[in-house]
């Protein structure tokens, strides 16, 4: 058997060379490959759509937040409505009240009255007689 030939510097530079070269020719033809410009059509394809649906997303999801800002809106004004309407009708059962109390209290005083000029009758009755 023959001993190793270590390579001069002249013989590693050319094999550094080629195989420099063979890389270069091998990135080359891969991008000039149609099949690999028709796979970066169609990757570019999916991200644009990708981007569309996103934005339709989001688009969406505004519309709602609008509707919802809406909703909102509509349901504090019907919750004042509400509010405003109740507290009417307890000022409304309020006056009845008073009303009620002030009608009855007349009429209290009205019957005292009575039962008060019948027994000053019934006393100036018995004096007299």
């Amino acid at each position: 058997m023959s001993a190793f030939k270590y390579p001069d510097l002249a013989e590693r530079q050319k094999l550094a060379a080629d195989a420099k070269s063979a890389m270069l020719k091998k990135f080359r033809d891969a991008a000039q490959d149609p099949a690999a410009a028709a796979k970066a059509k169609e990757r570019a394809a999916l991200n644009d759509a990708r981007i569309a649906r996103a934005a339709e997303r989001e688009a969406a999801k505004k519309a709602q937040q609008a509707d919802k800002a809406k909703q909102a809106i509509r349901d504090a004004e019907l919750a004042a409505a509400a509010k405003l309407e109740a507290e009417k009708a307890a000022a409304l059962r309020a006056a009845e009240k008073a009303q009620q109390a002030a009608a009855k209290e007349a009429e209290q005083k009205a019957e005292r009255d009575a039962r008060y000029k019948a027994r000053k009758a019934a006393k100036k009755e018995r004096r007299k007689g």
